[in-house]
Parts: structure tokens; C-alpha cells; sequence
């Protein structure tokens, strides 16, 4: 039933871009100009230099320094400290990646992995600060309580995240068995040409899912939950100034610009799905998560507006 109802969607995709053209033209050039101008830049020298820490020597050294403080607050091991550190400066899916990458190269363990990738794949800081308050909320005053609230959010349901997964985290990654460290050169060209495929993906679902807001555009609804739930969740960048550009009083756009932020949108779940291929990680619990800590962050945004 799944398999038919997959070929169904992408069929019905086919015929709404040959039907809509214009539509489809829009949403991919923004969608590329989008990769190419931001991510492409912010994301890709995080993504090589990345796969160098995990490849060298340089790894043990960062873990050595903020492993012993973030063990103690998130309760993984001093390698899972990478993927947290990565998780919160970075932005998506680097949370996902890196934590996949630290499986696959046996640093920690499957259960670990779990435990990591519930809350670790977040939004950079310098996207929160300049493109969702300044560029788009418009209110620099509320840069520090925005950043304060997608910061904490993820950190709160850690916790409660813990209680799920904390005994299989226990497993100490030292059991685990390293793989050897290859050649400075083909080391090199091989952290190059993964954070190259990485960031095609990562542009390849961005277009994908700004072509789907483009088309969607143009049918005959208006209603509520279309306009400013659904539309906007399917790609976060498209779906912030959708919520901006609409209607809705200030504080309501605050509340739902970070709820939609701490989320991400349908089409990181996407990008994040392909970042942990081949590492048995399961997308369904991380999707369960990240609705989690978006209520949780749209309960700490609705609170902030009642009091301040």
C-alpha cells in the first residue's frame, strides 16, 4: 500500500510540473539561489572540516577539552561531545551528519547515535540572529530571547529524551574499536568529495521542496492551517517569510517563526533521512523528537510573550 501510494505522489508531481511551468521555474531558481548564496558557503567548509576532525588526531584533542562538561550535562561519552558541539553552532543537518559519521566510524555506539541525534540536529545561531530576527521578525530586540528559547528548547528535551535512551548510551565507546585513520592526501580528497555530496543532497532537497511551496502557491486554498502551518513546514527558509508576510499580529509570528525553526521544516527531516543512510538510525523517532521540542519551544515562545 505505501509502495503505491509513494508512486501516486510522485506521480501526480510529474503532472503538476508540466501543468505549472512558471510555478516550477520560481521555485527551483529561488531554491538553488538559496543553496548557492547561503548554505552552500556557511555549510560546506563545517561539513570537510568536519570530516577532518573525525579522521585525525584532532578529535581526541576537542573532546579532551569540552568532553568532560558536556558528558556530565547530556550523559554521552567524550566523542558524542563532537556531535552536540557541531549539532548546536553549525545548523542542519550537521547534528545528523556528524552523528552518523561518529557511528559509522565506530567512535560511538548505535544506541548513542539515537540518544545524540534527538537533540543535536539544530539550528546555527548566526541563522537564528540574522535571517529569523533580523531579516525577517524585524524586532532586534528580541534576538537574545530567541536565541535563549531554540538554544534551550533541544537542551530541556535532552532530559527527557535521557530517560528513553540513557541505558543504551551507557555502553562506553571505548568498547567500540576505531577504525584506522587513513593518509594525510587520500584523507583529505575523501572529507572534500563527502562534503561535496553531502551539500548536493542538501541542495537537491532544498530545491525539491521550494518547487512543492511554489506549486501548492497556486491552488485555490486559503485556509489557516494551509497558508501558515503547512506551507511553511515544508521548507524552512520559504516558510519563515510566509509567516512573517502574513496577517498575524507580531507576537503570534514570533511564536510560530520559532517553532518552525526549532523544527526545521519537512525538508530537513528529508536531508537529515539521507545524512544517517547506512547507519541504522531511524528517522521515525528523530521526527517524534523534533515535534517535541517544537512544542516545547512554542510553549517557552507563548510564555516569554505573556510575561515580557
Amino acid at each position: 500500500m505505501k509502495r503505491y501510494f509513494t508512486s501516486l505522489c510522485v506521480i501526480a508531481l510529474f503532472v503538476l510540473m508540466l501543468l505549472f511551468p512558471q510555478p516550477v521555474f520560481k521555485g527551483a531558481s529561488s531554491g538553488l539561489l538559496l543553496w548557492f548564496n547561503v548554505i552552500l558557503p556557511t555549510l560546506l567548509p563545517f561539513m570537510i572540516v568536519s570530516n577532518l576532525l573525525i579522521g585525525t588526531p584532532a578529535i581526541d584533542a576537542i573532546s579532551k577539552v569540552f568532553g568532560p562538561f558536556l558528558c556530565r550535562l547530556f550523559g554521552v561519552t567524550r566523542y558524542g561531545s563532537f556531535a552536540i558541539i557541531a549539532g548546536f553552532l553549525c545548523g542542519y543537518p550537521m547534528g545528523g551528519k556528524v552523528t552518523a559519521d561518529l557511528v559509522r566510524k565506530q567512535y560511538i555506539t548505535w544506541q548513542e547515535g539515537q540518544y545524540l541525534l534527538s537533540f543535536t540536529n539544530n539550528i546555527s545561531p548566526m541563522f537564528i540572529i540574522s535571517y529569523v530576527v533580523w531579516q525577517n521578525l524585524k524586532d532586534t530586540s528580541r534576538t537574545m530571547p530567541a536565541l535563549l528559547i531554540l538554544i534551550l528548547s533541544p537542551i530541556l528535551c535532552s532530559f527527557l529524551f535521557r530517560i528513553y535512551y540513557r541505558p543504551g548510551a551507557r555502553s562506553r565507546s571505548s568498547k567500540c574499536s576505531p577504525l584506522p585513520r587513513a593518509a594525510a592526501g587520500s584523507l583529505m580528497d575523501s572529507c572534500i568529495m563527502n562534503g561535496f555530496e553531502a551539500i548536493t543532497k542538501v541542495g537537491g532537497y532544498i530545491m525539491l521542496f521550494s518547487i512543492l511551496i511554489a506549486l501548492f502557491q497556486n491552488l485555490p486554498l486559503n485556509h489557516f492551517l494551509f497558508s501558515l502551518l503547512f506551507l511553511p513546514s515544508l521548507e524552512m527558509t520559504n516558510g519563515i517569510p510566509l509567516i512573517c508576510a502574513s496577517s498575524l499580529p507580531a507576537d503570534a509570528c514570533f511564536v510560530l517563526s520559532l517553532a518552525l525553526t526549532s523544527f526545521g521544516g519537512w525538508c530537513s527531516v528529508a536531508q537529515t533521512r539521507s545524512m544517517v543512510q547506512g547507519t541504522r538510525l531511524p528517522i521515525t523517532p528523530y521526527l517524534i523528537e523534533k515535534l517535541i521540542t517544537t512544542l516545547v519551544t512554542s510553549l517557552l515562545a507563548y510564555t516569554y510573550i505573556r510575561l515580557f
